[in-house]
């Protein structure tokens, strides 16, 4: 397990903090016309290997919170989301939105168009994924023969969100939740994933959250298709066998197990501060995946 060493949540006025993830803090907001309601900030926090970093990425909260936005804009027919307003406080304008609050369903929902990743290492052992028997003979980067729901149980910080079947999952939440999360995850991939391939971008997988209104209703919460939830690939360079060029963190995870950074990931010891290039490509990555997605400049 990482040690995750999250700093505290800043104070802001108006609010009181109720929750310091590895890279968003939660508020509830105590005065004002949101009273109440939630308030989500993005930090500049970046993590690998169960560990947040010492080094952040500059505007990396802005950025994914612009991504999810846009985003829930193009998803808004097929899913009501939780953003309320985006009138924030000041001090985290651009980076934070104003939500409500749901009673969050305890399961990552993941959809996978392509194979890698925990999916890999999966199949590679059982020729399975998450109980869906798959094809033989696929690579690392494969396009599956459609896309498949492969949920994942919401691990403690720290701890590695765990692969789990789709019985699983029913037998958490019933039936009928199951049977709607597994229907709204692959319709949300499903749009996604034609979206960003018509830019040039491959949608290999993505995990979403939901909870439910007190009404009943399910929603799409969190953030959403951001480059730290999804595996974006350049569709001109997708070449299955090996691992492909992702507009995500990657940048980080490879050159923290390079001989470079001298860091044994089995050690236990939190990993270095990362060299000024590498915080700069990230943050171009992470540029680059939003321009492209949504067609504006950053």
């Amino acid at each position: 397990m990482g040690d995750l060493n999250i700093p505290p949540a800043p104070p802001i006025e108006g609010t009181v903090p109720i929750h310091s993830g590895k890279v968003r803090d939660l508020y509830r907001i105590s005065e004002g016309e949101h009273a109440g309601l939630l308030l989500m900030v993005a930090s500049d926090r970046i993590s690998a290997y169960d560990f947040v970093l010492d080094s952040t990425i500059p505007d990396k909260g802005a950025i994914l919170t612009r991504m999810s936005l846009w985003w829930f804009d193009q998803l808004a027919d097929l899913v009501p989301n939780h953003v309320v307003s985006t009138d924030v406080p000041e001090q985290v304008r651009g980076r934070a939105v104003i939500c409500e609050e749901l009673s969050m369903f305890p399961v990552e929902c993941v959809a996978r168009g392509y194979l890698t990743g925990s999916g890999l290492l999966d199949y590679r052992a059982t020729g399975e994924v998450c109980g869906i028997a798959l094809p033989g003979g696929l690579e690392d980067g494969s396009r599956l023969p459609e896309p498949i729901f492969t949920p994942a149980t919401k691990a403690a910080l720290g701890d590695h969100d765990e692969n789990v079947s789709y019985d699983a999952v029913a037998s958490t939440v019933g039936a009928d939740v199951a049977a709607r999360l597994r229907e709204l995850t692959l319709a949300v991939y499903a749009r996604a994933e034609e979206v960003a391939r018509e830019r040039g971008i491959i949608l290999a997988d993505t995990k979403l959250e939901f909870g439910a209104r007190a009404d009943g209703a399910t929603v799409l919460a969190d953030e959403v298709l951001t480059p730290d939830s999804s595996r974006f690939w350049p569709a001109a360079e997708w070449q299955p066998g090996r691992s492909q060029p992702s507009y995500d963190k990657q940048i980080v995870r490879d050159w923290l197990t390079s001989a470079e950074s001298g860091w044994d990931r089995s050690s236990g010891e939190a990993p270095p501060p990362l060299p000024a290039a590498v915080v700069d490509r990230t943050r171009a990555r992470y540029v680059e995946a939003y321009e492209l997605l949504t067609g504006e400049s950053f």
